[in-house]
C-alpha cells in the first residue's frame, strides 16, 4: 500500500485513533465539510462521486496490503457517509451535530440492507454500507428538521 492510498483510505490517519475509528473518522468528515466552500451546491454532490470512487480504491489498498476485510483503520467510508448526511444542507453547528450523530447510529446498527452490502468485494462493500447508512441518516436529519420547522 502506498502512502497516498493509506493517507485517504485512513481519513488522514484518523483511522489509527485506537478507540472508536468510525467517530474519529466521522468528525474529521464533518470538519471537512465545514471547511469546504459551496457545500449548499449540487457541485458538491457532485464531488462525492469522484470521492467514492477514490474511496473505494484506497480501501482495496488497505484490505490488499493488511489481509484484513474492512480493516478498522479505513475510514474514509465515514467520511463520504457524513458527506451524504449533509449533503445540500446548512451549516448550522446544532445541525451538523445531530445528522453527525444520526450516521453513526445507522452506521453501528446496520438496517438493511446496510448490513448486506458490507458483503460486496473489496473496497466496494466498505464504501456501500456507509452509502446507505448516510441516506438513511440524511432522511432522517430532514425529517428532524422538517418537523422541527413546523413546531416553531
Amino acid at each position: 500500500m502506498n502512502f497516498f492510498s493509506r493517507l485517504i483510505a485512513t481519513g488522514f490517519f484518523s483511522g489509527y485513533t485506537p478507540l472508536a475509528p468510525g467517530t474519529a473518522g466521522s468528525i474529521v468528515g464533518l470538519f471537512l465539510y465545514w471547511l469546504i466552500p459551496g457545500t449548499d451546491s449540487l457541485l458538491f454532490v457532485f464531488l462525492l462521486v469522484p470521492l467514492f470512487w477514490l474511496g473505494a480504491w484506497s480501501a482495496t489498498a488497505v484490505e490488499n496490503s493488511s489481509g484484513v476485510k474492512d480493516h478498522q483503520i479505513i475510514v474514509i467510508d465515514e467520511i463520504v457517509g457524513v458527506f451524504i448526511t449533509f449533503a445540500l444542507f446548512e451549516k448550522s453547528f446544532f445541525w451538523l451535530v445531530i445528522g453527525c450523530a444520526l450516521f453513526r447510529f445507522f452506521d453501528i446498527l446496520k438496517l438493511p440492507p446496510v448490513k448486506q452490502m458490507e458483503d460486496l468485494p473489496k473496497g466496494w462493500g466498505v464504501m456501500m454500507d456507509d452509502v446507505i447508512a448516510g441516506i438513511y441518516a440524511l432522511i432522517s436529519l430532514r425529517m428532524l428538521y422538517w418537523l422541527t420547522s413546523q413546531l416553531a
